[in-house]
């Protein structure tokens, strides 16, 4: 069986289900998910930054209201459940669990720990960190040992 670790910011949509369980085809796969809550002040400037430069002036103003820090806990941990459930759903084995912190730590953690064949990072396009390679999969290469794809979330969750 192949081994994928998954790393998410937010509930997988149905879109991105059907693409990560797709993408090799009729092998069977086992996904272990991370998912890391919502982050700090500065994660919010970036994220308004990259709503300006998608032209999205309203998720930029909106940024204040989502939660952050342990109020984004038990948002997460919902994403979480909701996505392992859409990739049973899609007939896969999955587990996961919520990042608390260090979350290159954690993937490099897992990775070892399940001896994975590849890791996955999907996430909304983060146009000032990727510029930089500060993203999660720029920064990731150079860390976990084994391939990593990066791939853009098909819609909003």
């Amino acid at each position: 069986m192949f081994t994928s670790v998954l790393m998410i910011e937010k509930a997988l949509t149905s879109a991105d289900v059907e693409f990560v369980t797709t993408l090799h085809g009729d092998e069977a796969v086992a996904f272990h998910v991370l998912l890391q809550p919502r982050g700090d002040q500065a994660d919010r400037l970036l994220r308004a930054v990259d709503d300006l430069a998608l032209g999205e002036l309203d998720e930029a103003a909106r940024e204040r209201e989502t939660p952050e820090g342990e109020e984004a806990r038990e948002p997460g941990q919902r994403a979480l459940e909701v996505s392992l459930q859409a990739l049973h759903g899609a007939g896969n084995e999955a587990q996961g669990r919520l990042i608390e912190a260090h979350p290159l730590d954690a993937l490099k953690s897992l990775v070892d720990e399940v001896e994975a064949d590849e890791v996955i990072v999907l996430t909304d396009p983060h146009y000032v960190e990727e510029f930089f390679h500060r993203d999660w999969a720029s920064r990731a290469r150079h860390k976990v040992g084994v391939p990593v794809l990066k791939l853009f979330s098909h819609s909003k969750a």
